[in-house]
């Protein structure tokens, strides 16, 4: 019996093909916007997930400043130390050290950005698993090298590698001792070769420990407590780091971060693996919950206005014998039909968007969309959304009187014209929401684009000075590069170019009783020309003055103030860095303000001096010789640098790598506003249609009596349009509150323009007026000789 009840609401769902049409439409896009970041959410929190003893191992974080966030950085000593002061509890230990290099074979030369060093125990600690070679013993030789399974291809072809030799960085020889499969993107860690870091176990920077530059993970004893464990650590680093602490006046602590948090953990930008964001999780959830509310509303609203079209079927039903619940299951079994055909046009258009979403997401999701989980997921959205868009029009239906159906004056009446516009208001109200936040953080972005940063980034070029020729040789670089002054303006050797590392070290000060912490930058004279810096008091650091080498500083205002003194008042103060100067340097200069971190972040005191320590070279070109002078760049570098890739970047490229997840979750939102409000004028596509052909005599006595098209075409609009405009009332706060959190992200950010909510409210009624016009347009151009004589 409910067999054939099943078969008669196929064959209704045949008969009314735009009605069915229009509801898959919605149902296929919402459920595909739905999958998409349900893979996204999954393939979020399935980070490190593969690591076989994943519960155990952490990895170690040490904080600095209360006010900061811990980083991941420590020293060689670190680890040895762990395991000597935790025996029984601390079961193992790994260093991992992200680096870059140059790889040769023969002639053929790679820049490998995804270089790590590790300790022999690498792979026998995480489940990287290989391909070829043994875990236990592929990196305990000093002369071994680990590949993954795209690098060796990308090497030697279809060759076998085991065995073959390579050099890194022109100087050490390896050979390949074992192929790791490639790492999968949901791993915090990301590598393409493996080297052991005994090389440098025996080197002295290894061994000092404030020399903080690779990580430390632990695996913990089955039985061992984290907590207890912690509550250990600030004995452990007065041990073995009293004197330093002392010495910079400054206290260090470490903590423990679990593997499987370690993606979700604050993203210093400066550590070099995958990071991710709750709130970008959390953000996307909702709009997909949001976008398949809406194509549920869609789907309830239609099921609704076609009640009185569909009375007399159901008089009919009632009075053949079909009780109230059978007709409640055909109508669900409508609506469950509805969802399976659209879950599967879903699937479909998943498989084909899927390479464009992965572009937009700057990665490959691991979790396929033919794994258990997602039919869970379907089967969950087939049942709820089928019973949840189904239930309302059912129980409508079926609750109709036979007698008045059949007599056809069966009415809907206000009370179902309100909850056909109530839904309306709820499709439009998040249609506008999500409207409201595609446009201002558009604005936000390009807002940031285009502030002043306080520093001259057109036409500047950055030079990595990262192998030991370029390195040794980076003077004769400058120099050589500044012979070129037809071409070249300026060249400044650095720690680190605006929107790059700034190191946080502790200063006294005079007049501070204890040690400050500020930003540091290492420079040479050119360092404020380069970059058109603005000296605000004092003087620039200049080679004329021989004292300034050792003994003289810049400083930024914001550094001036926190010490207490006005730009002026600072000219002349002492300031010492206790970890790299055995002298005082006076403050010669300070210069204004400049953003040379992200705006993210607050402007923080810097301190410029000219330490030992240039890890790039910014040169200024000449306007309208791009080319030419790139070309001058190469040559001296190769001349400089023989067999060393030249890589460079323009300063003002730094935008697209501070805030590339932003630009991404920008394209991401504005694209599912747009689906949004798609589906929303959908359901209202639909309502006119039911609109215009329940009033069609009323139109054709109207155009008898003289009435105009566009007479018709308003009094048509003007209803349907009524709650889209409460829609946007109820948007705007809404959309306010919601922005005014997000824009707290940023130190720096656009104001809360009026405008911005009068184009959302714009933007949506006109699409809406423009969607309700069509049929309306329709029906008022008819012939009313045909309406009347059909009535």
């Amino acid at each position: 019996m409910l067999k054939s009840y099943w078969k008669v609401a196929w064959r209704n769902l045949l008969k009314s093909k735009i009605f069915s049409l229009i509801n898959i439409l919605g149902l296929t896009i919402g459920i595909t916007v739905c999958l998409m970041i349900y893979l996204f959410i999954l393939n979020e929190f399935s980070f490190d997930k593969f690591h076989a003893q994943r519960k155990n191992i952490y990895r170690v974080m040490r904080g600095f400043d209360a006010n900061k966030e811990k980083v991941p950085y420590l020293s060689g000593p670190y680890a040895t130390a762990l395991l000597n002061d935790f025996p029984g509890e601390i079961q193992s230990a790994v260093r991992v050290m992200p680096a870059s290099g140059v790889i040769s074979l023969g002639t053929t030369v790679f820049k490998e950005k995804k270089l790590y060093l590790a300790d022999s125990n690498f792979f026998r600690f995480f489940s990287f698993p290989l391909i070829k070679g043994n875990p236990a013993t592929a990196l305990q030789d000093p002369g071994g090298i680990v590949l993954t399974e795209s690098t060796a291809k990308k090497y030697f072809g279809a060759e076998d590698p085991m065995g073959k030799i390579i050099e890194l960085d022109k100087s050490r020889k390896f050979k390949v001792t074992g192929i790791a499969k490639d790492v999968p993107s949901n791993s915090h860690l990301d590598f393409d070769i493996v080297v052991p870091f005994s090389i440098y176990y025996h080197e002295d920077w290894f061994n000092v420990w404030i020399n903080n530059n690779h990580f430390v993970y632990v695996r913990l004893d089955d039985h061992a407590s984290k907590a207890a464990i912690e509550r250990r650590l600030p004995a452990f680093v007065n041990k073995y780091m009293a004197k330093e602490m002392t010495l910079m006046q400054s206290r260090f602590d470490l903590a423990l971060t679990p593997l499987s948090d370690i993606y979700f953990e604050p993203d210093s930008g400066f550590d070099n693996v995958r990071h991710g964001d709750k709130k970008v999780v959390y953000i996307f959830l909702s709009i997909a919950v949001l976008i398949l509310l809406i194509a549920c509303i869609n789907f309830t609203n239609l099921s609704t206005i076609r009640a009185v079209e569909r009375s007399k079927e159901v008089g009919l039903r009632k009075v053949m014998g079909a009780l109230r619940g059978h007709l409640i299951s055909q109508f669900i079994g409508e609506s469950i039909i509805l969802t399976l055909i659209s879950c599967i046009c879903s699937i479909a258009l998943l498989l084909v968007l899927m390479p464009l979403y992965n572009q937009i997401l700057g990665h490959t999701l691991t979790i396929s969309w033919n794994t258990p989980p997602v039919y869970l997921f379907l089967l969950g959205v087939i049942v709820v959304v089928g019973f949840l868009a189904g239930s309302y029009p059912a129980f409508f239906l079926s609750a109709f009187s036979p007698i008045e159906s059949l007599k056809g004056k069966l009415k809907l009446g206000k009370e179902g014209a309100l909850f056909r516009e109530t839904l309306v208001v709820i499709q439009f109200s998040i249609s506008v929401f999500l409207i409201i936040g595609t446009i201002i953080i558009m604005n936000q972005l390009n807002y940031v684009k285009n502030k002043e940063l306080g520093y001259d980034q057109e036409h500047t070029v950055i030079v990595p000075l990262d192998n030991d020729p370029i390195a040794a040789h980076r003077i004769t670089f400058k120099n050589e590069l500044q012979s070129n002054d037809n071409m070249i303006t300026s060249v400044s050797l650095m720690s680190g170019e605006p929107g790059g590392f700034f190191d946080v070290q502790p200063f006294e000060a005079e007049g501070q009783p204890a040690a400050v912490k500020f930003r540091s930058e290492f420079a040479d004279f050119e360092y404020v020309r380069t970059l058109g810096l603005k000296i605000i008091a004092g003087r620039d650091l200049s080679s004329q003055y021989r004292t300034d080498s050792t003994e003289a500083v810049l400083i930024n205002r914001t550094a001036a103030r926190k010490l207490g003194f006005t730009p002026e008042q600072a000219v002349g103060k002492w300031i010492k860095n206790p970890i790299r100067d055995s002298l005082r340097r006076r403050v010669v200069g300070v210069v204004e303000d400049f953003n040379y971190l992200s705006l993210k972040e607050k402007m923080d005191a810097l301190v410029i001096s000219t330490g030992d320590d240039r890890r790039v070279a910014v040169i200024k070109l000449r306007p309208g010789n791009l080319a030419p002078s790139l070309g001058i760049i190469r040559k001296i570098y190769g001349k400089v640098a023989p067999g060393f890739p030249f890589q460079y970047s323009f300063l003002d490229q730094k935008f697209d790598e501070l805030y590339k997840k932003d630009i991404r979750q920008q394209t991401m939102i504005s694209l599912f506003s747009g689906l949004a409000i798609f589906i929303a004028c959908l359901g209202l596509f639909g309502l006119a249609s039911f609109t215009a052909n329940r009033r069609l005599k009323e139109i054709g006595v109207r155009k008898v009596l003289g009435s105009s098209v566009w007479g018709i075409v308003l009094l048509l609009s003007k209803d349907l349009l009524k709650p889209v405009l409460i829609a946007t009332l109820i948007a705007m706060p809404a959309g306010y509150y919601s922005m005014f959190r997000w824009l707290e992200n940023f130190a720096y950010h656009t104001p809360l323009h009026w405008w911005v909510f009068v184009l959302a409210a714009v933007l949506t009624i006109a699409i809406a007026l423009f969607t309700v016009s069509i049929k309306a347009l329709k029906a008022a151009l008819a012939n009313p000789a045909r309406s009347l004589k059909a009535e």
